[in-house]
């Protein structure tokens, strides 16, 4: 079971190659199809997720949730899948079309990137980057850009103060989400995510950094606009957000996007604090899943416990609190480092 996924990949290009096609061939075969199991996981989970976190909300508020279609209500978010895609496509008239279209588009193009480097297992990476959680960091930026079209192209006042609060929340808890990587890059000398699951050998990085997985955690929360930082799609507010003129299979592009990156973060996390595929007894590829999963609870967990706050109050977090914290964390991770290195441990 430990090498399962290896193996059936190594047996794909064998078999290519026994076809007569070239290894580099049969290489790009298998990034393909590589891919394509990929979307083809990440839609799949997304139809779990939602319903597990509708549980989750039904349960903290004592109510049902989902319960008629199907055992516990598990058919509901396939019954709400195909009323989106029939739901009646609607681009304003006075919107800019050509940004309005593809905004959704290169929202979930970039959510679907930040799995190019996760180690979903021992070997099972899809490119091991040497810069490979710069590269997380940086492809997950864009998704700023992409919030920014869609409230631009709406031509709705809504949808653009929607969309200009979501990149100021989002650039600037991009500050200290990457602050707070820089202690893990310094202790494991590395920014190769395979690099740095191996420095967990002894002992998770969340132990050694504590201070970094909190700040860690706050940051993400906000990037991702999920409760009680969702303040750019307030439905009291805003009506929705950046979100506001969109309507079916394109709106569920962006909320397909919004749980890819949770589930990204959420391995990302797992990966970079909790010794990633590391764990006894089951295979690698199940412990990432396992972690990567209760992260997502915990994330369920505060959205639906606290109450939004007010969008100075959220600014204010992170530019006089959070980001002094990150900095100060890393002065004390080279001071401990330093002074391991003088005791001669």
């Amino acid at each position: 079971m430990e090498h399962l996924f290896i193996n059936i990949a190594d047996a794909f290009t064998g078999w290519l190659m026994n076809l007569g096609l070239s290894p580099w061939w049969a290489d790009l075969a298998l990034l393909v199809v590589q891919w394509i199991c990929i979307v083809t996981i990440v839609t799949a989970n997304i139809t779990v997720l939602i319903w597990l976190e509708r549980k989750v909300s039904g349960f903290f508020q004592e109510r049902l949730g989902p319960n008629r279609l199907g055992p516990f209500g598990c058919f509901q978010t396939i019954a709400d899948a195909i009323k989106l895609l029939t739901k009646e496509d609607i681009i304003p008239s006075a919107a800019d079309k050509l940004v309005f279209r593809t905004a959704p588009i290169f929202f979930i193009i970039v959510s679907v990137m930040l799995y190019v480097v996760l180690p979903m297992g021992d070997g099972m990476q899809i490119v091991d980057l040497d810069v490979g959680l710069f590269f997380f960091i940086s492809v997950g930026s864009l998704s700023t850009i992409c919030l920014l079209m869609a409230g631009w192209g709406s031509n709705n006042k809504w949808s653009l103060i929607g969309a200009m609060r979501a990149v100021a929340q989002m650039i600037s808890y991009e500050v200290p989400l990457a602050l707070s990587l820089i202690g893990v890059v310094m202790i494991a000398g590395s920014l190769r995510l395979s690099n740095i699951v191996a420095a967990q050998g002894n002992i998770w990085f969340i132990v050694l950094q504590p201070i970094a997985f909190i700040t860690y955690f706050i940051a993400a929360t906000a990037e991702l606009n999920r409760g009680p930082f969702d303040m750019p799609e307030a439905e009291q507010e805003l009506t929705g957000g950046a979100y506001t003129e969109y309507t079916g299979m394109r709106w569920a592009l962006f909320f397909l996007a919004e749980y890819t990156n949770l589930v990204a973060v959420s391995a990302l996390m797992a990966t970079v604090f909790l010794g990633g595929w590391q764990g006894p007894w089951l295979p690698s590829w199940l412990w990432i899943i396992v972690k990567t999963y209760v992260i997502m609870m915990v994330f369920f967990w505060l959205k639906w416990t606290f109450p939004r706050i007010r969008m100075d109050q959220l600014m204010s977090f992170s530019w006089k609190f959070l980001i002094p914290v990150s900095l100060a964390n890393i002065f004390l991770t080279g001071a401990g480092i330093h002074f391991f290195k003088w005791m001669g441990w």
